[in-house]
């Protein structure tokens, strides 16, 4: 650590204190250990029914381990390493456990025991490559569903600012879930709903085509609201960085947001783009990815565009050939205010002519 030492004051430490004291959330839970077993037969995901009584809440991310993943955590159980608890909550309203952190770890053991999941490149116990639940000898089906999973169960007392408040904590001190996970978790509310809404507008996904692995990360979410952050505030030169975003989200969700206003800016946007961009905002027809300084500077650039003419039609599209604007958008300096303005302004001020043709370079100099 590089952080300089300060001085601390007695009355410095008095005022840490008592602000300790008042923030302090008493997080009363219980230690219950479940067998496999019984945690199958209580869990439904995303589904209360059939007498489950173990689910998955909608602020979860979704299931995004890879076959990898799963067989490396299925091998971990095999070999008895100890795994973390499992968080969750006991809902007030209907009395069922509601899984706070750990649905990676649930929804494994479930696509392993009733899914068909095929065990692959294990390190340790590697015999068992190629293995299904069902290839298992009867008896070490029976041991493996012998086998607990410790449960910290929060009181019924906790708020749902509590809960979302530990799925953020465990999920930051770790860096597990991407940014846009996180924010599902942590800061979900009409906002946040309607940017997912956003996220899965066809003509969005039209011209941001996305990997199925960035989509279940979800990318898509992170560029719609890079775009709504950094086009209210695009010049700006003090946005910078996931905390910035994050707190336009919890400001948004607070004082409330204009949905017509921003949708239509949003789709005004995107048919500008799908008209006047070949290749929306992919480097080719045939990419199936999305750069985000890319996205950023065409998407907010085109905004900016559009606010000075609403009836814009470029002169001239070769920009994109440019060496000027492989310039702005080679490098991922996406939480750089600096180079987002630049990028940004690029943009425009080629759609509005502003930067002539003839100023450019094109090809390699």
């Amino acid at each position: 650590m590089t952080n300089s030492k300060i001085t601390i004051t007695d009355k410095e430490r008095e005022k840490a204190e008592k602000q300790i004291k008042e923030l302090n959330i008493p997080y009363d839970y219980n230690t219950l250990e479940y067998p496999i077993e019984v945690l199958l037969y209580k869990f439904k995901t995303g589904v209360i029914k059939d007498g489950a009584s173990i689910y998955i809440p909608n602020y979860q991310r979704n299931f995004v381990w890879n076959e990898y993943e799963m067989s490396r955590f299925i091998e971990s159980l095999f070999l008895g390493v100890p795994i973390q608890p499992i968080f969750a909550s006991i809902n007030d309203n209907s009395g069922y456990i509601e899984i706070i952190d750990g649905s990676q770890r649930i929804r494994t053991i479930d696509a392993f025991v009733n899914h068909g999941l095929v065990l692959q490149d294990l390190k340790k116990l590697t015999t068992l490559n190629g293995f299904s639940y069902l290839d298992l000898d009867l008896s070490r089906q029976n041991k493996f569903q012998t086998n607990s999973l410790r449960f910290q169960i929060i009181s019924d007392k906790a708020t749902e600012e509590i809960k979302q408040d530990i799925f953020y904590r465990l999920n930051t001190s770790g860096r597990k879930a991407s940014p846009a996970e996180v924010r599902k978790g942590s800061f979900g509310g009409k906002f946040y709903d309607f940017i997912i809404e956003c996220s899965e507008n066809k003509l969005f996904k039209k011209l941001t085509p996305l990997s199925k692995d960035k989509i279940k990360r979800g990318d898509a979410q992170e560029l719609v609201l890079r775009f709504f952050t950094y086009s209210e505030f695009g010049e700006d030169p003090k946005i910078r960085g996931q905390k910035y975003l994050d707190k336009y989200v919890e400001e948004k969700n607070k004082n409330g947001f204009d949905k017509h206003t921003l949708q239509n800016n949003f789709i005004t946007m995107l048919e500008f783009v799908e008209k006047y961009i070949p290749n929306g905002f992919s480097k080719s027809s045939a990419s199936d990815s999305t750069p985000r300084v890319r996205f950023e500077a065409i998407s907010v650039g085109s905004f900016l565009a559009l606010q000075y003419d609403p009836t814009l039609k470029p002169t001239y599209i070769d920009w994109l050939d440019s060496v000027e604007f492989d310039d702005h958008v080679a490098s991922d300096g996406s939480n750089n205010s600096g180079r987002l303005t630049k990028r940004v302004n690029f943009v425009r001020d080629s759609l509005l002519n502003r930067i002539k043709k003839d100023q450019l370079h094109y090809g390699k100099i």
